[in-house]
C-alpha cells in the first residue's frame, strides 16, 4: 500500500477513534480527559497502535487504558462500520505522558521570567559606542 494511502487511513482512524472515545460509556474512559497523541498503522493494516495521554496524569491514562482494552471489540467493530475498510486493524492501546511532559516544560519556561526587552537594549548600547 502506498505511503500516502497509509497516511490518509491513519488520519481517518484517528478521527474516528476520537469520536468513538466520546461515545464510550465506561467511566474509566469518560472521566480521564483522553487525548490521542499518535496513531501508527502497519503497512498491511493488521495492527494499529494508538498512543493516548490524559490531562490528569499517567495514572489516569493507565486506568483508561484498561477500559479501552475491555472495549476493544466494540471499538474495532465501530471503526469497521464507519470507515468501510476491508480489513479493520486490531487496536493496541499504549499510555504515554506526553501531555503531562509538555505541560511541565511550559510551566518551567513560564517560571523563568525572561524579559524580552533586554536584547533590544543591548543593541542600542552597541550602536552608541
Amino acid at each position: 500500500m502506498s505511503g500516502h494511502r497509509i497516511d490518509r487511513t491513519t488520519e481517518d482512524i484517528r478521527r474516528e477513534l476520537t469520536a468513538i472515545f466520546r461515545e464510550l460509556k465506561d467511566p474509566r474512559v469518560n472521566e480521564s480527559m483522553l487525548s490521542i497523541v499518535r496513531v501508527e498503522v502497519t503497512n498491511d493494516l493488521s495492527y494499529c497502535t494508538v498512543y493516548i495521554s490524559s490531562m490528569s496524569g499517567m495514572e489516569k491514562a493507565k486506568e483508561a487504558l484498561k477500559g479501552l482494552k475491555s472495549a476493544s471489540g466494540f471499538i474495532r467493530r465501530e471503526l469497521g462500520r464507519r470507515l468501510k475498510l476491508r480489513h479493520v486493524p486490531e487496536c493496541i492501546f499504549k499510555a504515554t505522558d506526553s501531555i503531562e511532559y509538555g505541560a511541565a516544560i511550559s510551566r518551567t519556561l513560564n517560571s523563568l521570567n525572561i524579559k524580552h526587552d533586554e536584547p533590544e537594549a543591548e543593541e542600542e548600547n552597541a550602536d552608541n559606542d
